[in-house]
């Protein structure tokens, strides 16, 4: 009789746990579907890439298609160690330190209720620090494992506990800004020299 009810028990919990989160799944927009929608549409706040003043993209956002699913939530940007890693928009730090080895800095962004992280970065900001667009919160640290041999600072954006694409902070002047070209105006006599 006690070997039925354990068996019975067993078999109750392992039919109502799958259904239970395959309900809690759906609940969250699906089974297997990509995450709900995470909020507000990112605001275009910021005034500077993170790192150089175009910096070469190595490896773009692919959002995971369900929470836990694989992806890289984030944009990885060529950059050589030692350069300078500035906030994209004005904030407060939130974080300055080490994860699991790495130097990361966390920037939550002034009027939004977003955050951004770099890595790896030495800091060179303390947390609760105010920071201004562009100032330098730290410098990209030698021998960063994420982007394998290459040198590179792993950019990322979250509201709450979702990752967001950090390129959409990025107003169109400065994702499609080019080198300046000047142009002759016409009727002006051009200098002698």
């Amino acid at each position: 009789m006690l070997v039925m009810r354990r068996a019975m028990r067993w078999m109750w919990a392992a039919t109502a746990l799958p259904l239970a989160l395959g309900a809690a799944a759906e609940a969250r927009g699906g089974a297997g579907g990509p995450p709900p929608p995470a909020g507000p549409p990112v605001p275009a706040v910021a005034r500077a890439w993170p790192v150089g003043v175009r910096p070469p993209v190595l490896r773009g956002w692919e959002p995971p298609a369900t929470v836990y699913g694989p992806g890289h939530r984030g944009v990885d940007l060529g950059a050589v160690p030692g350069a300078p890693v500035r906030a994209v928009a004005a904030g407060r730090v939130s974080y300055a330190g080490r994860v699991a080895g790495r130097g990361v800095v966390s920037v939550a962004l002034t009027g939004t209720d977003l955050r951004t992280t770099y890595e790896p970065v030495t800091a060179t900001v303390e947390k609760g620090q105010e920071v201004v667009a562009g100032e330098v919160v730290g410098t990209v640290e030698p021998g960063g494992a994420h982007c394998g041999a290459r040198s590179c600072v792993h950019w990322g954006l979250l509201r709450g506990d979702t990752y967001l694409d950090p390129v959409l902070l990025l107003p169109p002047w400065l994702l499609n800004a080019g080198p300046s070209r000047l142009l002759p105006v016409l009727g002006v006599p051009l200098p002698e020299g």
